[in-house]
C-alpha cells in the first residue's frame, strides 16, 4: 500500500504497512467538531483549488474549491443540532469509485470538520484531477513535514493499493463508519469485508439523473437566459465525462418541445471527445438503437449524440449520449422515475411546481438547476453528512 498524503518523507507514493498505518491514525490528537485547525486547512486547501493555474486545467474543481470556503463550512456546521452534543464517530473508511476520481474529497473533507481520523483509498487509475487535489492538499498543510502535535497531518491518510483482500479486510475491521461509493456490484463485493459490531455502512451505490425542461419556460426565457441554461447543461453532461451519478442521461421535455434549438446550441458549445469516447458514443448509441431502446440517433456534432426514446436510458453510454424524450404534464412524468433516480436538473418551472411534483415521486433526492447537478452540498443522496460522520451523545443532569 502506497501513502499518497501526507507526505512525511518527501517520497510521495511510500509503501506503508497496515498496521503501521492503523497505529499512526490512531494515536494522532484527537479533533473536535468543527475544529478551528481543520476549518483553517480546508481554506488554505480551497485556495489553492482556485488558483487560476488549477481552475483552468480542472473547471470542475471550482466548485470544490467553492465548497470548502470558509463561509460554506460555517454554513454546514450551522446545520448541526444546538441543543445536542455531537461527537466524532472515529475512524472512517473511504472507498471512493475510480470514474469519479475527486468524489473522495467532499466527503472526506466533511468528515474530517467532524472531528474524525480518516483513511481514503484512492484507486490506482486516478490520475489527473485527482493528482491535483493531492497537490493542493500537500500546499495546505500547516507547519513543516514530521513536526509531531499536528492533528491535521497525523489524523488523515490517502493511501493507494491494488485489490488486496486482507489490506480491506483490516481497514474495515477498524473503521467505526465506512464510506462506500461506487456501482452496486463494488458496494456489495466491498461488504464482503465485515465491520465491527458497533459499526456501519455508508453507501452511495449506483444511481442516475435527467433533466426536465418546460416548453412554456423555454419559450418565455431570453436568448441570454437560454444560452446561460445551456452552458450550464453542458458542463453538468460533461464533467467526469457524464459517469457521475449526478450526471444527466437524458432530457423530458414537458408540455411541448423546443429539442432542435436546444440540441444545436448544446452542440456549438460542447469541445470535441477524445478519439477513445467518440468510438465509445457512437458504440453505445448503436447498441441502445439495436435493443430497441431508441427509435432514432441523431448524431448532432462530434460531441453530442441524441436518442429519441420515450424514456431516459439510464446506463452510461459515453460523454454526450443522451436520450431526448417528451410527456404531456410532469405528472405524466411521475411513473417515469425510480428510486435510483437521483438528481432532476430542471429549467422554466417554477418552485410551486417543482415542489408539487416531489411529492408525487418515490425516486430523487435532488432537483437543482441547470449548471448544478455536479454542485456538491452537505446534504447528498437524503443524507445529512455531518450529522452521518457524527454521532450525538446526551447528557442528563
Amino acid at each position: 500500500m502506497r501513502q499518497l498524503f501526507p507526505v512525511e518523507t518527501g517520497e510521495v507514493g511510500a509503501v506503508v504497512e497496515v498496521t503501521a498505518l492503523l497505529d499512526e491514525v490512531r494515536s494522532a490528537p484527537a479533533l473536535a467538531v468543527g475544529d478551528e485547525r481543520v476549518v483553517d486547512f480546508l481554506g488554505r486547501f480551497a485556495r489553492a483549488l482556485l488558483a487560476p493555474a488549477v481552475a483552468r486545467a480542472y473547471p470542475e474543481l471550482a466548485s470544490l474549491g467553492f465548497f470548502l470556503r470558509r463561509g460554506g463550512i460555517r454554513r454546514a456546521l450551522a446545520r448541526l443540532a444546538d441543543d445536542e452534543l455531537r461527537l466524532p464517530r472515529g475512524l472512517v473508511f473511504h472507498v471512493p469509485p475510480a470514474n469519479v476520481d475527486t468524489i473522495f474529497v467532499y466527503s472526506w473533507a466533511l468528515s474530517a470538520l467532524a472531528g474524525n481520523r480518516n483513511i481514503v483509498r484512492l484507486s490506482p487509475r486516478a490520475a489527473g484531477a485527482a493528482d491535483a487535489v493531492l497537490d493542493a492538499m500537500r500546499a495546505a498543510l500547516p507547519g513543516v513535514p514530521g513536526v509531531p502535535g499536528d492533528p491535521v497531518r497525523a489524523s488523515q491518510r490517502i493511501v493507494t493499493y491494488d485489490r488486496d483482500d486482507a489490506v480491506t479486510a483490516a481497514l474495515s475491521a477498524a473503521a467505526d463508519l465506512r464510506v462506500l461509493w461506487g456501482g452496486d456490484a463494488s458496494v456489495r463485493a466491498l461488504r464482503r469485508f465485515e465491520l465491527a459490531p458497533h459499526a456501519r455502512d455508508l453507501t452511495f451505490p449506483d444511481r442516475s439523473s435527467f433533466a426536465i425542461i418546460s416548453a412554456d419556460g423555454w419559450a418565455r426565457a431570453s436568448q441570454a437566459e437560454r444560452r446561460a441554461a445551456v452552458e450550464g447543461f453542458r458542463n453538468d453532461v460533461f464533467w467526469f465525462d457524464q459517469a457521475a451519478c449526478a450526471s444527466p442521461r437524458g432530457v423530458y421535455w414537458v408540455g411541448g418541445s423546443h429539442a432542435g434549438e436546444f440540441r444545436a446550441m448544446l452542440a456549438e458549445v460542447a469541445a470535441d471527445p477524445e478519439p477513445a469516447m467518440a468510438v465509445q458514443n457512437r458504440v453505445g448509441a448503436y447498441g441502445a438503437a439495436a435493443d430497441g431502446r431508441a427509435a432514432r440517433i441523431a448524431f448532432d456534432s462530434p460531441a453530442l449524440t441524441t436518442l429519441e426514446a420515450p424514456d431516459v436510458i439510464r446506463d452510461w453510454l459515453g460523454a454526450g449520449v443522451l436520450t431526448q424524450s417528451s410527456v404531456s404534464t410532469l405528472d405524466e412524468l411521475v411513473p417515469k422515475v425510480v428510486r435510483r433516480d437521483q438528481t432532476i436538473t430542471h429549467f422554466g418551472f417554477s418552485r410551486a411546481e417543482l415542489i408539487a411534483f416531489a411529492r408525487q415521486l418515490s425516486g430523487v433526492d435532488r432537483l437543482v438547476p441547470f449548471g448544478s447537478a455536479l454542485k456538491f452540498a452537505p446534504v447528498w443522496d437524503g443524507y445529512h453528512l455531518l450529522a452521518e460522520f457524527t454521532r450525538i451523545v446526551t447528557v442528563t443532569v
